[in-house]
């Protein structure tokens, strides 16, 4: 008897429906085709052991198995469950009712546990778009699923669990409301601008950093506080929206990074690798290609501290993304696609021991200076929006016990700020924010007036700004314009914008 069930296999951040097909006849033998991996032909003895202690058997006789399209790999364990039922149905030892109307999928336990999976959003939002009725999952996973309207879920903990289901059991759909997971953040910031002394400057260029999604660098010695900077600039971002959060839940899910039982990623991530990061663990790959941390940051902030320590190689490979927004892991039989539009926040020392502003015997010289921030190539500079140097904060300014401007107050401007963006790039579906203008689109909205033109040409002129640099600062002038709630860009807007492009400047430390 031949019986077809259906499960999904994820390439990058989308779904393939997979096609699994059953056919028992006289013989005794097992065949498993259709170009799977090793632990997918592992999947017989799972099987045959959960089959077993659950009051079933496998059939003593010829059964093939074909998964289908044969020229897609079929890896991992999570097959294990639609294979078990498909076997159960063509043997007729259990009824199912249907079971082509539904997606399975699930790893098997021997004792016919049912383990969660990755993956299972990207494959819930295929299964709607194939016409699938249902989803059964595990029930670790059944949330994130039912997030997707218009597809019944069920989360299942055992092989019986399945079979109830599917012999019209009792047994209903997993209910998920949006708007009660975006209410329930999974994190209350601990950290707020207001316990931050000083360093208004600073601030400020956080501001318009997370107004227009610009890349952000700041220089200063240790302990002046560059990390505690960075990782207050969540707070100030705007909230996810509903495509958004579902974008960057398929990230995590594929990587198998959503905590247990939560259905939505409804903050903003911050992801924070240490220097000795491979190139692969950043941008993604491997043999069976996975999320990089610049996708695991999409939509959110990458935060690279003490830059230069970062191996060059690195560095380097962070310049398409930055660029693209989008990663692309070509293998020989694959290409996939990773989603990559992040906020990239740096920081580093002015020197390598980061004495720069104490001369004196400790002071390093010029040429190992210059040799330290050599370590960061021009290209990747050029990327980066905003060059902010944070100087030590005076011991008046660090005992004032009043409280400075809350994340919160700085949000709403950073809010109104993308709102005003949202409504001006609302007919380009791929602009979100300044940061992302093209250089077409740049002539239209980032227009400025003879006495600015002036302004920016003895600026290209003595500091010698590359192009790149160029278009930067119109970007970061749009931005700060839209702060103030401007429809033109103004001399003192571009003015602002230059004084942070520090690091082009030659002799920008002296």
């Amino acid at each position: 008897m031949l019986v077809k069930t259906y499960g999904s296999a994820v390439y990058g951040v989308d779904a393939i429906p997979i096609t699994i097909e059953v056919n028992i006849d006289t013989g005794v033998n097992f065949f498993l085709v259709g170009l799977p991996d090793s632990a997918v032909k592992e999947s017989q003895q799972r099987i045959e052991a959960a089959l077993r202690n659950n009051g079933y058997k496998l059939p003593g006789k010829k059964v093939t198995i074909n998964m289908a399209p044969a020229d897609i790999r079929k890896e991992g364990s999570a097959y294990d469950l639609p294979l078990a039922l498909g076997i159960l149905s063509a043997s007729k030892q259990a009824e199912t009712i249907g079971i082509e109307n539904y997606l399975i999928m699930g790893e098997l336990s021997l004792d016919g546990g049912v383990q969660p999976i990755k993956g299972a959003l990207p494959m819930a939002i295929q299964a709607k778009k194939e016409g699938f009725k249902g989803f059964i999952l595990p029930k670790e996973n059944a949330k994130e699923a039912a997030i997707v309207e218009g597809l019944d879920v069920y989360g299942v903990e055992s092989l019986k669990d399945a079979v109830s289901i599917l012999s019209g059991g009792n047994s209903s759909p997993v209910q998920v409301d949006i708007n009660e997971a975006f209410e329930k953040k999974l994190d209350q910031h601990i950290f707020d601008f207001a316990d931050v002394k000083g360093q208004e400057n600073v601030k400020r260029a956080l501001e318009i950093a997370a107004a227009g999604g610009h890349n952000i660098i700041l220089i200063g010695p240790p302990g002046v506080g560059k990390t505690m900077l960075a990782k207050r600039i969540p707070t100030i971002l705007p909230p996810l929206t509903l495509h958004e959060a579902l974008e960057t839940t398929k990230i995590h899910s594929v990587a198998g990074l959503l905590p247990t039982n939560i259905s939505l990623v409804t903050s903003r991530p911050f992801r924070n690798p240490h220097h000795t990061v491979s190139d692969v663990a950043l941008v993604g790959g491997g043999s069976n290609p996975k999320p990089g941390e610049i996708s695991l940051a999409h939509n959110g902030i990458l935060f690279l501290d003490e830059l230069p320590e970062f191996k060059r190689s690195v560095l380097e490979v962070l310049r398409q993304p930055l660029e693209d927004r989008i990663v692309t892991i070509s293998r020989a039989k694959m290409s996939v696609d990773y989603p990559s539009s992040f906020m990239l926040v740096a920081s580093m020392n002015p020197s390598p021991s980061g004495d720069f502003y104490k001369p004196g015997e400790s002071a390093d010289s010029e040429f190992a200076v210059r040799r330290y921030l050599a370590k960061i190539s021009g290209p990747l500079m050029d990327r980066i929006d905003l060059h902010i140097e944070v100087n030590p904060v005076p011991f008046e300014e660090l005992r004032n016990r009043a409280p400075g401007e809350s994340s919160n107050e700085i949000r709403e401007r950073v809010v109104a700020a993308r709102n005003i963006q949202t409504e001006r790039y609302k007919q380009n579906d791929a602009i979100h924010n300044n940061a992302q203008l093209t250089p077409k689109l740049m002539k239209e909205y980032c227009e400025i007036d003879k006495a600015g033109e002036t302004l920016l040409k003895n600026a290209v002129d003595k500091l010698g700004f590359s192009a790149r640099s160029y278009a930067r600062i119109l970007k970061v002038s749009r931005t700060i314009a839209d702060l103030e709630g401007s429809e033109s860009i103004a001399t003192n807007h571009l003015a602002e914008a230059i004084q942070y492009r520090s690091l082009d400047r030659e002799g920008w430390l002296a």
